[in-house]
Formats: C-alpha cells, structure tokens, sequence
C-alpha cells in the first residue's frame, strides 16, 4: 500500500506528466458569437422521429468535417457621410471626398475597376429654433451617405486602406468581406473527406463488434454550411468594479463609472466537435466551411446454420416434418 502510494505521488509531482492551460483574458468572453454559429451545427446532427431508422435491420453513420479556409481575395466597405444645408452643396462635398480617397487608392495600386460606390440615403436634417419659451423644430440641412467598396488581394494593404480613409476624412470601416473563388472545388474535399471518414467508421464497427454492413448505403443527409470571419467575432470586458448597492450612498453620491475598453476577438468553431479537421492551424481569419454527412446502412442478417444429425452411418441435415 505504501508503494503504491508513493507511486502515486511521484506521477502526481512529475514535471513531464504535467498539463497546464493558460486561459487568458477571454475567459470574460460571453462566447455570443461562437454560440450562435455552433447552434446550427448541433442542431442538424439532431435526430428528428422522422430521420430515425426505421427497423432494427439499419443503422446510421455520420461524418462531421470542418475544413479552414484562407480567403484569396476582399472587399473593404467604408461608409462616407456629408451634411450641407442644400443637397447640391452636399453632392460637392461628397464627390470631393470620395474623389480624395480614390485617388490615395490608386497610389496604393488600387484600380478604378476595384472601386464601387454605392448610394445608400440623402435625408432631412431637423433642428429646434426656440424662441419665447417655445422649441421649434424645422429643417435645418441634408445630409448624404454613400459606401465605397474596395476589392484587393493582399490582406496586409487593410491598414494602408484604413490610412488613406483617415486622411480623406473617412472614419467608419464598415465590414472586410472574405473571397474564396472556387466554393464547389471546397465543398468537393469536404464530401471526399467525410465519405472517406463514414467508410472507416463502417470497418471499424464490423470489426469491433461484429455486425455486417450491406455495400450500398443509402444517402440521407447531406447538409454544407460556410462561416465567414465577419460571423465569428466575440468580445469581452476584462474588467471588475465595485458596486455602491447601499440606497443612502446611491442618493448621497453621483457615481461616474470609468471608460473600460472592449476587447474583439477572432473566435473559430471549436475543433473538438468534428471528426476531422482539414487545415486544422489557424494563425489568422479564416473562412470556415462545414459538412454534416449521414448515410443509411442496412445490416445483413446473421447465417444460421442446424448442426447435421447423423442416420444410418451417414451426416444428413435434420428436417422438421409436418404433422397430418
């Protein structure tokens, strides 16, 4: 018992069996937005009355496949907005920023074929006039809003874009749209990989616990989704205040709460949900496209065979006879 104790011990205290997790800041996290993504796939890996198997002579087999994705083009949107008491004197300011920003883009390489501007409002501006006691509201400008696309290939040219909008007077990065090109070439690996995943589940079982399965299942489910880096942003707050919760102190004093700033984070599915992952490391945003695959298998019924009985001197298979 001693032994086996102090065996114990040693395992417990030695420093190459130890496992560490560093958990970090996002710990705060909600996990909002990665929760929102997971529901979907949960969701279609469950089995409603009417996707059960029939009889107890089928089963099914599922494959989850999670395939990581670099984008090989983007799209930045930035949002522009002018004010002017006239809508002519709004369209001049307009034109001269958008102009100003696009000339900065070509500088960066950017053409004019990579360029869209998109007209989204022009609206009234209302103000109050007070005059006797009385606030009138009345209208007091017209204000334009336009979005500029820009189309590019290197990721690394973002922060140039970001610069050029700032001085072009352009402050409000919209959203980086994420660009596979071939999505049928991607959703063509994931059937393979998941094809490949339910075949090896077929052997494994026959093997483990000696079922057979008949060669030609039948397709069931076949269910592909896309995730886009803009859909997989979480944040968090890392931060902790006192609370004044006394009513007398609450009347007494006017709290003025500190600025705690945001953090905004890159949050992919969780791997450990799949049966395999394509690309599994991710150093940066990626496009995330998934495959849920479930497949039908009939189970051949077992061979039974009656021991042979012997008659006069010979081994014959023993008939049952019917009775008159």
């Amino acid at each position: 018992m001693k032994l086996l104790f102090a065996t114990l011990l040693s395992l417990s205290l030695a420093p190459s069996l130890c496992l560490g997790q560093v958990g970090g800041n996002i710990s705060y996290a909600q996990n909002v937005g990665r929760n929102r993504l997971g529901q979907p796939e949960r969701t279609k890996r469950t089995l409603s009355l009417d996707e059960l198997p029939p009889t107890s002579t089928s089963m099914f087999l599922e494959a989850n496949v999670l395939m990581n994705v670099k984008a090989e083009e983007y799209v930045a949107v930035f949002a522009i907005s002018q004010e002017g008491s006239t809508v002519a004197e709004c369209g001049r300011k307009m034109d001269a920023v958008i102009q100003t920003f696009s000339d900065a883009l070509k500088a960066l390489g950017i053409k004019s074929s990579d360029l869209f501007v998109d007209f989204i409002a022009q609206n009234k501006i209302y103000g109050f006039d007070v005059t006797d006691g009385i606030a009138k509201e009345k209208l007091v400008g017209i204000e334009l809003k336009k979005n500029l696309f820009i189309h590019f290939h290197d990721y690394a040219l973002l922060d140039k874009l970001v610069l050029a909008a700032g001085q072009s007077q352009v402050y409000d990065l919209i959203k980086v749209d994420y660009v596979v090109k071939d999505v049928p070439a991607l959703r063509a690996k994931l059937m393979d990989t998941a094809a490949k995943v339910i075949k090896d589940k077929a052997v494994r079982y026959e093997r483990l616990f000696g079922i057979r399965l008949q060669a030609s299942p039948q397709l069931y489910a076949e269910k592909p989704d896309i995730y886009f880096p803009s859909q997989m942003y979480d944040s968090y707050v890392a931060a902790e205040s006192e609370d004044v919760s006394v009513d007398y102190y609450r009347q007494k004093y006017l709290v003025q709460s500190a600025r705690k700033s945001r953090t905004f984070f890159f949050h992919p599915l969780d791997a450990g949900t799949f049966d395999t992952v394509i690309n599994p490391v991710v150093t940066e945003p990626v496009i995330q496209a998934t495959l849920y695959l479930k497949m039908k298998y009939l189970i051949q019924a077992p061979v039974t065979k009656e021991a042979p009985v012997a008659s006069k001197g010979k081994i014959t298979s023993k008939v049952p006879q019917k009775k008159k």
